[in-house]
């Protein structure tokens, strides 16, 4: 068998074994992680609340002062 193809085969066989690693790992994280919120965050201009409220609605209430807030947009 030629060096070539030898170094060739080496390379292809390590970066799939990498490859099957990350995807492996990639699954185990997910399964442990807890599933995402659908909730929408906002945060009182008035009293700086931190609260979550439905996804369907537009502006939500403070349950602490009553303000109607927007929902909170991460930047």
């Amino acid at each position: 068998m030629p060096a070539e193809r030898l170094i060739f085969l080496y390379v292809v066989v390590g970066l799939a074994a990498f490859a099957g690693l990350a995807l492996f790992e990639e699954r185990r994280r997910r399964s442990f992680e807890p599933p995402r919120d659908p909730d929408q965050i906002f945060r009182c201009q008035q009293c700086a609340l931190v609260y979550t409220d439905d996804p369907d609605v537009e502006r939500s209430r403070c349950p602490a002062c009553g303000k109607t807030n927007h929902p909170f947009e991460f930047r």
